[in-house]
């Protein structure tokens, strides 16, 4: 690490050879937590992710009446409980937290205010707290449609039929879907306008299935009935998009790496990775150890739809720099309105380092050109530290602005990489 706020990241001077585990994923760890504070009996989650989002998320429910424990074998969550008087949510920047917790809100007793990060104030959630309105709670924001909001719970939600925008989150869907379970009649949702994360939808639906809920579709059309969670245990899987980084290494610096724990079957959208190491001519092989990848020869450039992979867009933006001819990302206009805008941000930092990268309607196209060294800012967003260091296994002098912000999803990121390219 260089100075306190910025972090030397290093250049590739020899293939990669090395194995490496990533933390348990992020928008899994959340769901279980969630589906564990509606449930009947306690639930022990395995493995989760242990993060600022995380923790965000078990400070979120245990004020909405669920209680957290830590042990040796993970998390173990009793579900909530009716109470009385005012609360606050914390939500720092984390938009799982801010999206999927406000129907716990409703569904209980208590008076939540919920607020965060100057960053979550800029986020959408307007369509979701429209939503929760119409199918009975009692939300007050100002006529914002932006956090800072308040949710006063009555003690449970009538639910029904809704309609909702996901077009700008597909965590606004996901957020009914999860809750829908305890919702007196539970909830039918109509969705106007596209998903930007079908797999995301699918993880949803997988583990609602898991903890005994019956989740249907037809289309754009949702519905889940009223159901008694219930799960024991449930082990989550490893973090397949903050695996991003490490399985494009070997396309830049050659050799190999293998990422253990890779699941066989999985619902997360970072299982895409396998087909674009393919496609950019590397050799992806899954088996019982997990993911081993080996880089390729050239790296050709690439016209690619990541509309339902949009997280991935940072680290798979930073590695067509290096290809060689022009490249496209389409469908990510959504990205627009994560942790930071994304296409901007990752427009400007390139073409800082000389780098020829534009923003198009919905994504970025990029001219590669020789790049240098220089600063590379991150916005408060993880996946643009992420970003930084692939950049810098084949440009020396790359310096990394706030890499502690990775930490959202991956708090050892910075020591497991320098590991890498030892």
């Amino acid at each position: 690490m260089g100075e306190e706020n910025t972090w030397a990241a290093p250049t590739a001077t020899d293939p990669i050879d090395a194995d490496v585990r990533v933390p348990g994923s992020k928008s899994i760890t959340n769901r279980a937590f969630v589906l564990a504070a509606l449930s009947e009996g306690e639930t022990l989650v395995r493995e989760p992710l242990d993060s600022r989002d995380a923790r965000l998320m078990l400070g979120a429910i245990d004020a909405l009446g669920a209680a957290s424990t830590t042990t040796s074998d993970g998390v173990r969550i009793a579900p909530m409980t009716d109470g009385q008087g005012e609360v606050d949510v914390t939500l720092g920047n984390a938009g799982t937290v801010a999206r999927f917790t406000p129907p716990l809100a409703a569904l209980g007793s208590r008076t939540a205010r919920f607020d965060g990060d100057p960053a979550i104030r800029r986020r959408p959630v307007a369509p979701l707290l429209e939503a929760l309105r119409a199918l009975g709670a009692e939300i007050d924001d100002d006529g914002r449609g932006t956090v800072p909001f308040t949710v006063r719970g009555h003690g449970g939600l009538r639910g029904g039929e809704v309609e909702i925008d996901s077009s700008a989150s597909s965590q606004f869907l996901s957020a009914l879907l999860l809750s829908a379970p305890a919702f007196e009649r539970g909830v039918t949702v109509r969705l106007r306008g596209a998903t930007p994360s079908e797999p995301h939808i699918a993880m949803t639906s997988d583990m609602l299935r898991r903890f005994g809920a019956t989740p249907e579709r037809d289309g754009s059309e949702f519905h889940v009935p009223p159901a008694t969670l219930a799960l024991p245990s449930y082990t989550v899987e490893p973090d397949l998009s903050s695996a991003a980084p490490f399985v494009v290494a070997p396309l830049l610096t050659g050799g190999r790496i293998r990422i253990s724990g890779w699941p066989s079957e999985t619902t997360q959208p970072g299982d895409w990775l396998r087909d674009l190491v393919r496609q950019l001519g590397g050799e992806a092989v899954l088996d019982a150890d997990g993911l081993t990848v080996t880089g390729g020869g050239s790296l050709p450039g690439a016209e690619l739809n990541l509309h339902a992979v949009g997280e991935l867009t940072p680290v798979v933006t930073a590695l067509l720099c290096f290809a060689d001819g022009p490249s496209e990302i389409r469908g990510v206009a959504h990205l627009r309105g994560h942790e930071t805008d994304r296409l901007a941000a990752l427009a400007t930092e390139l073409t800082a380092l000389g780098g020829d990268v534009s923003e198009i309607e919905d994504g970025l196209r990029i001219r590669p050109r020789p790049l240098h060294a220089g600063t590379f800012h991150t916005y408060d967003d993880h996946r643009l530290v992420m970003a930084g260091a692939v950049l810098a296994l084949r440009v020396p002098g790359i310096v990394v602005e706030n890499p502690a912000t990775v930490g959202k999803t991956f708090p050892d990121f910075v020591q497991r990489w320098e590991g890498v390219l030892r």
